[in-house]
């Protein structure tokens, strides 16, 4: 169902509305302190710029495949000519030149992969009405067209109350129920002044929802933000609320429901900016494609986990996200628990089954296709190297743990994997409580060990037909003769 969602990707017409940036990178080395001050002093080797800010939105949203419009303003200068040219290889047009204004610019200087300076450039004036006009008929044309528009607000001047007005419109006549209007997703260090444009999403971090309530609990923000969803609704006048936690992940909050959760992967700050960009490009991609909310905000931490490994201002791809979106590891009971938990809230049918699949051949692909059929979510459960053994002998496991993962991993029919060291899934099977347990051969339903326990726990059990002459055992065999 993810992947089908991927593929939609590139039938999305997104525009994006917003204040753009040059993100500039200074690398170099240092060997001694300055003399006038205690500061390094950095000899720079390289110099790399990227677009940033709603530039690197739109960045995103092309590399994930969508048809992107960019609507924003850069000044006539080196740094506006830069930006210009670079969305340009992208094939992504639209930003307006004024003389009078100078682009936006970050500057991080770093050495041994840490920041030691920064320092900004950025225009304070008011956008002069000629560009406001110019942006506005921009919107109104682009939108007309487009899946989804995202204003990304960062009190840079381009957002300004009639570019709004604009913008709130087009969302207004979305939530009145007009056919082809653009849902609205608005990423805003002030997401109170959207309030009436009754947005589709916004996106605000944890210090501007503190901020917007007048409150917080810095100990336990999941807790604090749990327990003051609604009120996040109510205060920003969207149908979701992402409440984004830093290197901790996000909470999506939808009327009705408990908050849903999305786990960040771990990262240093320097290799984190930008990682905010991403998940908004994915997240709302997600939702122009027909995804629900929550798979939605899975999919929007997918991407930003790519970016996270990466140096500088970085962009996922489509086959980036597809990659990630793979279970190329397996999860700890624990955390599969979790993600089975939030399967279920939407309804989906869990399917379970477990083997050694020592070296995977036709008759195992047949069984796991037929199982993942029987339902939405497929979890498979592989025994560990030891209990491979104990099985099957000294000499097996011929692939070691890790790599039999990972081959099962590959096949699309494969949802989650765990590895589990016992020789019967018995524990496994009370954590996961599957609707329906499956196993592959010539057994008999009631003659399973693990059929009462499945009964008892209100699954079903089901015997899978197997390829004939297809079994590890014939192709080790047939190997060592």
């Amino acid at each position: 169902m993810t992947e089908e969602t991927l593929n939609r990707f590139g039938e999305v017409t997104a525009v994006v509305v917003g204040d753009v940036m040059l993100d500039s990178w200074l690398r170099g080395r240092t060997k001694r302190m300055a003399q006038e001050a205690p500061v390094p002093v950095v000899t720079v080797e390289q110099i790399e710029d990227q677009p940033g800010g709603a530039a690197n939105t739109a960045v995103n949203l092309a590399a994930l495949g969508a048809r992107v419009h960019m609507v924003g303003v850069t000044g006539a200068d080196p740094a506006g000519a830069t930006l210009n040219a670079t969305l340009g290889r992208l094939d992504i047009e639209g930003l307006v030149i004024v003389r009078s204004w100078r682009t936006s610019v970050k500057r991080r200087v770093l050495t041994d992969g840490q920041i030691v300076a920064r320092y900004d450039e950025e225009d304070e004036a008011p956008l002069p009405e000629a560009a406001e006009r110019e942006l506005i008929e921009q919107i109104t044309r682009l939108a007309a067209d487009a899946d989804v528009v995202i204003a990304c607000d960062y009190g840079g001047g381009v957002c300004t109350p009639a570019v709004r007005r604009v913008l709130c419109d087009l969302s207004l006549d979305r939530s009145e129920g007009a056919r082809g209007a653009p849902i609205l997703v608005v990423d805003a260090h002030d997401v109170a002044a959207w309030r009436e444009c009754r947005p589709t999403a916004v996106l605000p971090n944890y210090a501007e929802v503190r901020r917007l309530l007048g409150e917080g609990d810095d100990h336990d923000r999941v807790a604090f933000l749990s327990a003051r969803s609604e009120d996040l609704i109510e205060a920003t006048g969207a149908d979701l609320v992402v409440t984004t936690l830093d290197g901790e992940g996000t909470l999506l909050h939808r009327r009705g429901r408990p908050p849903h959760r999305t786990y960040a992967t771990p990262a240093p700050d320097t290799m984190s900016i930008g990682a905010g960009d991403t998940f908004t490009a994915a997240f709302s991609l997600a939702l122009a494609a027909g995804a629900e909310p929550e798979r939605a905000a899975d999919i929007g931490q997918a991407a930003a986990s790519v970016v996270v490994r990466r140096q500088g201002t970085a962009a996922c791809s489509h086959e980036d996200l597809l990659q990630a979106l793979r279970p190329d590891t397996a999860l700890p009971p624990e955390r599969l628990a979790a993600c089975l938990e939030r399967d279920r809230a939407e309804g989906k049918r869990v399917v379970f089954t477990n083997g050694c699949f020592d070296v995977l051949h036709r008759g195992h692909v047949a069984c796991l296709e037929e199982a993942a059929r029987l339902g939405d979510v497929l979890v498979v459960a592989v025994n560990g190297d030891d209990g491979v053994a104990r099985l099957k002998g000294p000499q097996r496991p011929i692939n070691r743990c890790e790599d039999r993962v990972a081959v099962l991993a590959a096949l699309g029919c494969v949802d989650y994997i765990t590895v589990f060291d016992e020789d019967s899934p018995t524990e496994l099977l009370r954590l996961v409580r599957p609707d329906v347990y499956v196993k592959g051969g010539d057994y008999h339903p009631d003659l399973l060990p693990e059929a009462d326990l499945v009964r008892e726990l209100g699954g079903e059990v089901r015997v899978l037909g197997y390829v004939p002459d297809r079994s590890t055992t014939a192709i080790v065999n047939r190997i060592r003769g």
